[in-house]
């Protein structure tokens, strides 16, 4: 094995692109909690969001950006994403990686929520995270080496730096590797949520191990619920991309009626959150929603995977409606960076879903989260290349469990479902003080596993490190939402509304691109990603 100068945790195109770029002058080593398939980029449908025609500019990218955002994004960071784009965009193309088109050969651009152009470019129909996986891990450098099956479950820290990891295998073998830098690619915190568009294993941990090792964290709140999720026998087995509503579908009720304009100017393609709040209450009065498909020309040919995942689970597309709920789907929140991916501890970064830059504010634009990891995974390499890493050096250490390990095992600890399941009743779609209170009492019962979880960590099992981890990180989560009292975006308290719908209406009727608006007139508590990053 050579030795690494960089260490990569995460299997998604922010760990591979991130790899990729550093390859031509740094050696590194990519570890994967599962296999190279298991990640939420496999899964991603809808494209990427860029500014490449005429038509269309950087400005116009980044207003849409701010505003679907809430104005809570660093506008810097915003228009690094949109500068950088389309540049980013062509080199790829230029690499090889295919988008479709239409018959004249021009980009087949999509539509999508919160959008004022058509300028989402997708491959394979709704393949696009699948397409660029796929054409990403075929060209990727030799001098990248991918470990599977090894989970990162801590960082190493030494004298105040980030010098390395430690790794337990599928036999529970645990080994502590060393380099000169660590970066976490791993994702968001999907799984922390029963519904969810993530991949099983997308439990915030990178996160909470992050906590642990002393880096701060930032706009904890913020998660956004996907509207259409596909519904099949009370669970959600799979995502309907938005640009199903961008190409003409439309939501309704059992009964047929429709009921978006009564959220939303937009309708069914108002930003996320609005969308899955109105869904969320239609379904609080006994409502099933469906996605009315019959307005989409070529669904079949169009969505390939969604049509494939909708005969799976024997729905009957010539019916036109497809049963949906709304579901965990990405995290704004992560572990505080800058633009270059540095996060406040030394010699460790973070980049992608994982890492917070401000770039996507309170509420994720739709199709950025595929921009961003080219973008910021290039302004990370960048960073690093032009920095002097101390010498590298890989060792590690094997760690044998302790004979009395199976005595010693924690019973108490919840399983993972009564976590997810106590995430979305309090801490959901829309939350309030009273349940988040009760929710944060829950959590505080488990808070000296996480507070000894260094000790711990050598005698428990994967399975109870990662359930630690991710009360941690709900235990956060929940203070985070109990702090801003205010309403914003994906963060929505129906004990203190008015003044987020006041605000959305003076935005909408006057077009009015006032940053601090009327929400950050809360005196109690208004987050800002640097008073946030005292966590």
């Amino acid at each position: 094995m050579q030795k690494p100068d960089v260490i990569v945790v995460g299997s998604g195109l922010s760990a591979l692109l991130t790899a990729n770029y550093l390859s031509d002058k740094l050696n590194v080593i990519i570890f994967t909690k599962s296999s190279k398939y298991d990640n939420n980029s496999f899964l991603a449908q809808g494209g990427v969001a860029c500014a490449i025609e005429h038509t269309d500019s950087w400005e116009q990218h980044y207003q849409d950006t701010l505003f679907a955002g809430c104005y809570h994004n660093d506008e810097n960071a915003v228009k690094v994403l949109t500068q950088m784009g389309p540049e980013l965009l062509r080199e790829i193309v230029h690499k090889g990686m295919k988008f479709d088109k239409d018959k004249q050969g021009n980009y087949s651009l999509g539509m999508e929520g919160a959008h004022s152009k058509r300028r989402i470019l997708h491959a394979g129909g709704d393949q696009t995270g699948k397409k660029l996986m796929e054409w990403l891990q075929s060209t990727l450098s030799n001098k990248v080496q991918l470990v599977e099956h090894e989970t990162v479950i801590k960082l190493e820290v030494q004298d105040g730096v980030c010098s390395g990891v430690q790794t337990i295998n599928n036999n529970g073998m645990r080994k502590s590797y060393f380099s000169s830098s660590v970066v976490l690619a791993t994702g968001g915190a999907g799984a922390l949520y029963p519904f969810t568009s993530n991949n099983i294993s997308i439990t915030g941990m990178a996160l909470s191990l992050a906590y642990q090792a002393g880096a701060a964290l930032t706009d904890l709140e913020f998660m956004q619920f996907h509207p259409t999720m596909l519904s099949y026998e009370g669970r959600a087995v799979g995502l309907i991309s938005e640009a199903v509503r961008g190409e003409g579908a439309y939501l309704e009720t059992g009964s047929g009626k429709r009921f978006m304009e009564e959220y939303h100017p937009l309708k069914d393609l108002a930003p996320r959150d609005v969308v899955s709040r109105a869904i969320f209450y239609e379904m609080e009065k006994g409502e099933s929603i469906y996605l009315n498909i019959e307005h989409v020309s070529d669904f079949v040919e169009r969505f390939p995977a969604i049509t494939a995942l909708c005969k799976k689970h024997n729905i009957c597309l010539e019916k036109k409606r497809i049963p949906v709920v709304p579901g965990a789907h990405f995290y704004m929140g992560g572990i505080f960076t800058n633009i270059n991916g540095e996060t406040t501890l030394p010699g460790l970064f973070a980049v992608g879903e994982a890492a917070c830059n401000g770039v996507h504010g309170a509420n994720r634009l739709a199709s950025n989260s595929l921009l961003e990891t080219m973008v910021f995974s290039k302004t990370l390499a960048d960073h690093l290349k032009k920095i002097d890493l101390p010498a590298s050096a890989l060792r590690y250490r094997r760690e044998e469990l302790p004979s009395d390990f199976l005595q010693r095992k924690c019973e108490s600890l919840p399983i993972k479902s009564d976590i997810q399941q106590m995430m979305m009743q309090y801490a959901g779609i829309v939350r309030n003080e009273e349940g988040l209170f009760t929710l944060k009492n829950y959590l505080e019962i488990f808070e000296p596993y996480w507070k000894g979880l260094n000790q711990l960590t050598a005698i428990l099992s994967l399975e109870e490190i990662e359930t630690i981890h991710m009360l941690q990180l709900s235990f956060l989560i929940t203070e985070a939402a109990i702090k801003r009292t205010e309403s914003r975006g994906t963060h929505y308290r129906t004990d203190h509304p008015v003044a987020k719908e006041a605000w959305k209406q003076v935005r909408i009727m006057h077009n009015v691109p006032d940053k601090k608006g009327e929400m950050e007139t809360n005196e109690q508590y208004s987050i800002t990603r640097n008073a946030a990053s005292i966590f």
